[in-house]
């Protein structure tokens, strides 16, 4: 998978959820950093999405951590090729880190 495949697939993830669960996290984290404007998945994304919306995290600047849930597939055996079974897929927990709009720049 090339880099913009996975930028690509990082914002439709960040833009396609309907979970709420990290909002409390996204808010007070922003929050204690001192910026006010907070939407996520309007200004909030994690550093692959935001490279995917033409944007760079400045050097130097810290994000919010939060859990998000990632799709995973089991590798097959090959007794699952043979049988043609379809591949276990689950979804696994995973420490992301997320950046406000205003600690980004413009790619030129």
């Amino acid at each position: 998978m090339t880099n913009a495949e996975k930028q690509q697939e990082a914002l439709s993830r960040a833009l396609a959820s309907h979970s709420l669960s990290n909002y409390a996290a996204i808010f007070t984290g922003f929050a204690d950093k001192g910026i006010t404007d907070i939407r996520p998945r309007e200004n909030v994304f994690t550093f692959q999405a935001w490279k995917a919306k033409g944007r760079q995290v400045r050097a130097g600047q810290h994000g919010v951590k939060i859990c998000t849930y990632v799709p995973m597939t089991n590798r097959q055996t090959a007794e699952d090729r043979v049988s043609d079974t379809k591949p276990n897929t689950f979804r696994r927990p995973r420490m992301v880190t997320v950046f406000h709009v205003s600690q980004t720049d413009a790619i030129t």
